[in-house]
């Protein structure tokens, strides 16, 4: 009887330590191999203030690149060109210069000064020695996304609204009616700072771990660029969200075309709930100005 006791205990304990390996696994060392590595080979790299900073501009260069060289292939490749949402309107190496020649102009004039202050005067980012769990990652991402989307759907919407804001900061972006990928950064400032700014504090404000936070930045990187490139490819972030939750590259070209509708980032549920939701049509995806010039409507 006690020996068939022990046995059971015993039987428990195991059952209990295999339990506990197996939360393990999903909760927080599916991430924890890959922390550990970064952590112990490239600690003073990720505590420097710079080091997000020269992560965000190098993934939205790298990003820019493999578009722009898809651009400027399209109207020689029928393969690429059957993505574009303006097959017909190809993009210059004019286009490229100019867009390209502004955004170098503002990551001197404005990105610069401000990654040489934050190296200056914030101190080293503090490394935990855990990673985070998976889902913790996962939904701090999200969450981060859900915060700046709401934040941009509401500056964007005043600076559509007040004429003179408009005019002021936000016209230059609208130079172009038929955006590809290097109008992403083709903005004033101002927009840069803006956008800038929530994409560093809002995981702060949601205490996110620093490796999500770097998880964010790339993300948000990824899917604005994803939003001004100007492709509809069957993998766009529109095609993996359902019910339509995620407005994608038609709906932001769309905005750039009828400046009135599509006002979120990212999301579809704040233009629905404030009435400026507009589905791409054809029509609406369609050139309506002079094909060898693809700056349009400015208005």
């Amino acid at each position: 009887m006690s020996e068939g006791l022990l046995l059971s205990t015993e039987a428990l304990s195991w059952m209990s330590e295999v339990g506990n390996i197996t939360v393990g696994l999903s909760e927080g060392l599916i991430l924890q191999p890959a922390w550990d590595y970064l952590y112990q080979n490239h600690h003073d790299l990720l505590r420097s203030p710079l080091f997000p900073v020269v992560l965000s501009i190098t993934t939205y260069f790298l990003l820019v690149g493999v578009y722009t060289v898809l651009d400027l292939l399209a109207p020689t490749w029928p393969c690429i060109n059957r993505y574009r949402l303006h097959p017909q309107r190809p993009v210059t190496w004019d286009n490229v210069w100019i867009t390209l020649a502004v955004t170098l102009y503002n990551h001197l004039l404005y990105v610069f000064p401000a990654a040489v202050s934050q190296w200056l005067w914030r101190p080293p980012t503090p490394l935990p020695r855990d990673a985070p769990t998976l889902w913790g990652f996962l939904l701090g991402i999200l969450g981060c996304t859900v915060v700046f989307d709401f934040q941009y759907y509401v500056w964007h919407l005043l600076h559509h609204r007040v004429p003179w804001l408009y005019r002021t900061f936000h016209a230059v972006h609208h130079q172009y009616s038929q955006p590809f990928s290097l109008v992403t950064q083709y903005m004033s400032g101002w927009e840069l700072f803006s956008v800038g700014f929530w994409v560093t504090v809002d995981p702060i404000l949601l205490q996110c771990h620093c490796l999500t936070t770097w998880g964010f930045m790339v993300f948000n990187v990824y899917i604005s660029t994803e939003d001004h490139c100007g492709y509809d490819f069957p993998w766009s972030t529109h095609h993996l969200v359902p019910f339509g939750l995620w407005g994608g590259t038609p709906k932001h070209d769309t905005h750039h075309q009828r400046p009135g509708t599509n006002f979120a980032p990212f999301f579809s549920h704040w233009d629905w709930l404030g009435g400026t939701n507009m589905t791409p049509t054809s029509s609406s995806t369609a050139a309506t100005a002079d094909p060898e010039d693809m700056k349009g409507k400015k208005n």
